[in-house]
């Protein structure tokens, strides 16, 4: 039991913190940020950078806090990205079960490679990753570059903090919803 009220504790302590963070960050602030976690995701990857210029869309979601005991929860607010303006922005949440301990903020970056698939993602009312789309979470291959597999894939994600590019995580279960500013 309690185990049960620890790991709620903390679920709710990273919802508190991201919404308060949140519902304080106007349109600048949160354009700001956006902008600073595009550079520090060229500075970890070149191959980032030159699939960014090639795609339709990016969507930046600079600070996703997540936390958990045991139950986890993650959130963040970013901006979609289209020709280096901000089209919108968005939200992402997500909730999760299983063996994990600890609290961490990441930068996530969503590459939409081609029209058909952004504008597939502009006219949802609410997508969730891994279930509306398929998502192919970028991992480094030999050299440093993004495996060829990878680069075939309509949609692109990055997840990383300041020390870099992070592995074995996942995009799925996170829904991103459309806010207004």
């Amino acid at each position: 039991m309690r185990k049960i009220v620890l790991a709620l504790w903390c679920v709710s302590a990273v919802f508190a913190l991201s919404s308060a963070t949140a519902s304080a960050a106007s349109k600048e602030e949160i354009d700001a940020e956006v902008q600073e976690a595009v550079e520090n995701f060229y500075r970890h990857t070149s191959a980032g950078r030159r699939l960014a210029q090639k795609a339709s869309g990016m969507l930046v979601f600079p600070k996703v806090f997540k936390a958990g005991i045991g139950i986890g929860g993650e959130y963040g607010e970013g901006a979609l990205l289209v020709r280096g303006n901000t089209a919108s922005y968005y939200s992402i949440a997500g909730a999760s079960i299983g063996f994990q301990l600890g609290a961490q903020v990441k930068s996530q970056i969503i590459l939409f490679m081609n029209q058909r698939v952004l504008e597939e993602f502009r006219r949802s009312q609410g997508w969730e990753a891994g279930v509306d789309a398929s998502v192919a979470v970028a991992t480094l291959g030999a050299g440093g570059e993004i495996t060829t597999e990878t680069l075939n894939k309509p949609i692109i994600g990055f997840i990383f903090s300041n020390k870099g590019l992070m592995y074995n995580l996942t995009f799925e279960g996170s829904k991103i919803s459309r806010i207004e500013r």
